[in-house]
């Protein structure tokens, strides 16, 4: 692993969205034939996490993949990050529901902590260190165009077309913000935080009919993007 990583980190990069893809796709499957979405679905993030964190401090790459608290500094220039904070609330803006068992909440949450985590390292971290090493504007797109077309992926599990698209687009957009706050920040962590909570509140999000889907989506667009492009404009590269 560390001689692919080693000789190529694009190859690298891209073999990890390979496995990640596959294997959670193939754990959503199992649970759903178990009859208890996410019951395999969360030791296998839980393994794939733990997996990566350790090689990332087993060879000292926690600095550059980001995996280190955001350094001090003027937290006003980041507007004290509140349009995060009000991406945050997406998923609960059309109100909160509770039809889940507390078994299936928990695994639910807990798989979906992980699956920020892991996210936010493969495309943010591995992908867009890779591309970047050529051109920064071009990986900043890139990685997120990525990120959001990989959920396609969910029209395989059996989710509808119109909120699979509406996923695709915002998707794009907050992996796009997510990006530009690794890249102004040196972190991670913001967007692993923020990526995982998103997620997991989407078990009590209450859906709403198609034009309020797409209102919310292109809110959530407009959000993500506005805010990625006054760190971009406003904030000095490090």
């Amino acid at each position: 692993m560390q001689n692919i990583h080693k000789k190529n980190e694009l190859f690298f990069a891209l073999i990890w969205i390979a496995v990640y893809v596959i294997s959670i796709s193939t754990a959503d499957g199992l649970s759903e034939q178990f009859g208890i979405p996410k019951v395999v679905t969360l030791p296998v993030t839980l393994v794939l996490s733990l997996f990566l964190y350790g090689w990332i401090r087993k060879n000292k790459l926690q600095q550059y993949y980001g995996l280190h608290p955001v350094a001090s500094t003027d937290y006003r220039k980041y507007l004290y990050f509140l349009p995060l904070f009000v991406l945050l609330t997406a998923n609960l803006w059309n109100g909160v529901v509770f039809e889940h068992s507390f078994l299936e909440t928990a695994l639910f949450i807990a798989s979906m902590v992980f699956i920020g985590f892991l996210e936010e390292v493969i495309f943010r971290g591995f992908l867009f260190k890779a591309l970047s090493k050529k051109n920064i504007r071009s990986a900043l797109l890139i990685s997120s165009i990525t990120f959001g077309m990989g959920h396609i992926v969910n029209l395989l599990n059996g989710a509808a077309f119109l909120p699979t698209l509406l996923q695709i687009g915002y998707a794009t957009a907050i992996g796009f913000l997510f990006t530009v706050l690794f890249l102004k920040t040196k972190s991670l962590w913001p967007g692993i935080f923020a990526h995982a909570f998103i997620n997991a509140s989407s078990i009590f999000a209450v859906a709403g009919d198609g034009s309020v889907q797409i209102i919310g989506g292109l809110v959530m667009v407009v959000l993500s993007v506005g805010y990625a492009l006054y760190l971009l404009k406003f904030l000095p590269q490090k």
